[in-house]
């Protein structure tokens, strides 16, 4: 072949290539050519979804698996024949989302879910998709496993615009699950100030004895000696007491405690506080000393029951239900459950809510809630990471804050947590065909989907007398009025409130001596509040505490805080 043959066919090649190029380009402009083979379509499809499956009218299409394991309390209650694996929200989340929620095993408590993963890693056993529950320490070990996701990228990238917009307004609820700068647990929000305590006090009684409700601790002090002493019941016997509370497990808890008492003082036991720009553990604090004298006192005189020390925060509640005991320090929402059965006992009983006494200086402080109640973990090997955040998105956009017209402005679920009768909507249990049941606890964060901000400020307005207007603020105002009341007071003290303050994992000395002082301190305050102790003791107790690990902790949680500034 000579070089004028090879130049021809060159040229000729060249110009061919031109043309067809024209041509495609002429056919693309109308329209034609921008359309894939067949065969090419379903991936072309594909790079327009970001999800991990085929997405589409806003759901997996065909459905995904989403396995979990779950607790099933007392609260939880059921209709139709329905259980935790087979609902009506399990039935929901399939149909509009695509997720088909699978359980993989219930337990009736958090204390039977730690053994039973705890066992399960134990026997390198396949974790569930999702695991959801309220126990930081469970959380620790579980991530500490590395069966489960780093979730901040994918929180990031898939959440929506108002679940960010929850999560922005204390970004610290990440604190807890956060390892080497890593997210490695998404934090379930709760209302703020939800298990703030105010006073539930026995109104019948106050009327009877000619009182008023107290707001000193010495008025307090009165009022307790008055409902012990006076028999308030006007049944001729001493069979009542001032205040019920219970301290099993702790004295500063969500129900039933007293770490407002010692807040009067100016510590709250069983947790860290701030003072002067350093974190201190409160049990430790000489303030929490007058606390503990004030129990010791009213102990030895028989104005709290015998058995506070031995009951929990719910058994405690059971002498006010009961009729026998004139005030209950606990949360708002009391009147939904459990004081409600107190009028079922006592028909005639009277109850409201009070704010929380101040102390001899004047100030008054709580134990504050934290607005991260509970952690979300993601297995590793999840196939469709990205299905829970779907799934939370919705509630988030569409229940935490529902719209006017939209499928949950009454609730969750017709038929179930509210009901259509006579043309209008109700979430009267009574006038519900078969009984209500709180939908939102079958979900997989226990409450559907709360802005942190919205439900104690909604409760603030109405208390003031305003007028319902939004769908959110409707389903509050068919709240009993005590409810309300008490959410009112709650936010009339909002500035005692006083969070936990260390969020963070545990340190290294706690993990070796933190059950130990846990213990130890249990023990002691137990023995001064009964009298076994002199409460000279509380000083020796301090001393060895720190002496014992409390010192080293105290500078590790220290370090951990200034390492967030």
């Amino acid at each position: 072949m000579n070089k004028g043959v090879s130049y021809s066919a060159l040229l000729i090649l060249l110009m061919s290539f031109m043309l067809l190029s024209a041509c495609t380009k002429d056919t693309n402009q109308n329209g034609e050519g921008n359309k894939p083979p067949e065969d090419v379509q379903p991936a072309q499809a594909a790079t327009d979804n970001p999800y991990s499956a085929p997405f589409s009218n806003g759901k997996f299409d065909p459905p995904i698996t989403l396995s979990t394991v779950r607790i099933v309390g007392g609260d939880v209650k059921f209709k139709n024949g329905e259980t935790m694996e087979n609902n009506v929200h399990t039935k929901w989340a399939k149909e509009k989302l695509g997720i088909d929620i699978k359980t993989d095993w219930t337990v009736a408590n958090g204390d039977a879910l730690k053994t039973k993963l705890r066992l399960a890693l134990a026997a390198n056993q396949t974790m569930p998709d999702v695991l959801a529950f309220r126990d930081d320490e469970l959380a620790n070990e579980l991530i500490q496993s590395g069966k489960f996701m780093e979730v901040g990228p994918l929180f990031e990238k898939y959440a929506s615009a108002s679940w960010k917009e929850a999560m922005s307004g204390d970004p610290s609820v990440w604190n807890t699950y956060i390892r080497d700068g890593k997210k490695y647990g998404i934090p379930i929000l709760d209302y703020a100030y939800n298990t703030d305590e105010v006073l539930w006090i026995r109104q019948d009684w106050l009327d009877k004895l000619g009182m008023k409700a107290p707001a000193t601790i010495d008025e307090l002090e009165k009022t307790i000696e008055a409902f012990s002493t006076q028999d308030p019941d006007g049944n001729g016997k001493k069979d009542t007491y001032g205040l019920t509370f219970g301290f099993k497990n702790q004295l500063n808890t969500w129900m039933s405690g007293v770490g407002s008492i010692f807040g009067a003082y100016g510590a709250l036991p069983n947790q860290w506080m701030e003072k002067d720009g350093q974190l201190v553990y409160g049990s430790t604090l000489p303030e929490a000393k007058m606390g503990l004298e004030k129990l010791r006192s009213w102990m030895e005189k028989g104005f709290v029951p015998k058995d506070a020390g031995l009951v929990d925060e719910v058994k405690a509640s059971d002498l006010f239900i009961a009729g026998q005991a004139g005030i209950v320090l606990g949360p708002h929402w009391m009147p939904g459950w459990p004081l409600n059965a107190l009028t079922d006992n006592v028909k005639t009983a009277k109850y409201r809510a009070y704010p929380i006494p101040a102390g001899p200086d004047g100030k008054a402080m709580r134990k504050g809630t934290l607005t991260n109640n509970g952690v979300v973990l993601i297995n590793k090997d999840m196939k469709n990471p990205d299905a829970f955040i779907v799934y939370q998105n919705y509630l988030f956009d569409h229940f935490a804050n529902p719209e006017v017209g939209g499928e949950f402005e009454f609730g969750m679920a017709e038929g179930y947590d509210w009901a259509n009768v006579d043309g209008k909507p109700t979430t009267d249990t009574n006038k519900i065909p078969g009984g209500a049941v709180v939908v939102s606890k079958y979900t997989l964060t226990f409450d559907g989907a709360r802005i942190p901000t919205l439900e104690l400020e909604t409760l603030a307005k109405l208390a003031s007398g305003a007028q319902p207007v939004t769908p959110f603020e409707k389903i509050d105002a068919a709240k009993d009025p005590l409810w309300i009341q008490a959410g009112g007071i709650v936010m009339q003290q909002k500035d005692i409130s006083k969070p936990e303050k260390f969020v963070g994992a545990p340190t290294k000395t706690m993990k070796i001596k933190k059950a130990f002082l846990d213990k130890m301190e249990k023990e002691m305050y137990a023995k001064i509040i009964y009298g076994e102790l002199p409460l000279t003791e509380f000083d020796a107790f301090v001393e060895k505490w720190n002496a014992q690990g409390g010192e080293q902790i105290t500078k590790e949680v220290n370090e951990w805080y200034q390492s967030l500034k």
